[in-house]
């Protein structure tokens, strides 16, 4: 049977991400988002910036409907999130692709064959190996590898890499997908300065060749400043900062870890900060 061909989805809406009113609860006194709005336009690269438990991989896995709002609206790529059905929704995430913090790399497997499970949601039965792979699903990994700069590591172990290229790969197995919307949840925490640095002006720089928009989690703040478009600040899950980083100050960014070394102490109603 044909196999449908890895193509570039058709527009999207400019709004491509839309969070109104967006409660999550995980059980009495557990108030991961509270009142969340949002919107992420086509071809924004927007990170969420905050403490450990502000609410930012909640806010991406809402995106991607790994979780349903307690109550408030998701729409991504204009479907309703919390309505959508399993096919629907199945659709929906082959136009979002995800790198995270832990490669999810195979790492007996080729830097090549890696990337190339990036189309399984498009194949139909099992891949066993390299070869199994139709030639034009190789090609198109070969060119994401190029585009990351691993080209020449195609057939390498991905456990012999370092951490910067896993992720430069884990890059390349996004794009494979041939994404709209590429969130990043925290995809540099585990890497050294010059490696993060280089692997988010790497995932810039694509996402402005691609028109990609990028939500990105992130807790550095100067990776953030010089990475991102805007900055949404969240802390204990309420948007606390929303600007475009053009005219940010560092001290206006580090504000929204303000109170975050007191977790026991309740937290005061805190307004966003102003434009």
């Amino acid at each position: 049977m044909h196999e449908p061909e890895l193509t570039a989805m058709t527009a999207a809406p400019d709004k491509v991400i839309e969070l109104a009113g967006v409660h999550k609860r995980f059980g009495p006194g557990a108030h991961a988002l509270d009142d969340v709005s949002l919107t992420v336009h086509a071809g924004e690269v927007v990170v969420l910036l905050g403490a450990s438990g502000a609410g930012k991989s909640t806010l991406l896995r809402h995106v991607n409907g790994l979780h349903r709002p307690s109550a408030g609206e998701v729409r991504v790529l204009g479907t309703d999130v919390a309505a959508a059905g399993g096919a629907q929704l199945r659709g929906l995430r082959r136009r979002i692709g995800m790198v995270f913090q832990q490669f999810h790399l195979v790492g007996g497997l080729t830097v090549l064959e890696n990337v190339c499970t990036g189309a399984l949601a498009t194949l139909r039965g099992p891949r066993l190996g390299l070869p199994t792979y139709p030639r034009r699903v190789r090609a198109a990994a070969l060119e994401q590898l190029e585009r990351v700069g691993l080209a020449d590591r195609r057939f390498q172990r991905a456990d012999t890499l370092s951490g910067g290229q896993q992720q430069r790969v884990a890059v390349a197995r996004a794009l494979l997908q041939r994404p709209r919307i590429l969130l990043a949840d925290e995809p540099v925490a585990s890497l050294d300065p010059e490696s993060a640095a280089q692997v988010l002006s790497l995932i810039a720089a694509l996402a402005r060749e691609d028109r990609l928009t990028v939500l990105c989690s992130l807790h550095q703040v100067d990776l953030a400043l010089e990475f991102a478009e805007r900055v949404v600040g969240l802390r204990a899950g309420r948007v606390v900062l929303d600007r475009p980083v053009a005219g940010l100050a560092r001290a206006d960014a580090m504000a929204v870890y303000a109170d975050a070394v007191h977790p026991g102490r309740p937290e005061r109603a805190v307004p966003a900060l102003a434009p």
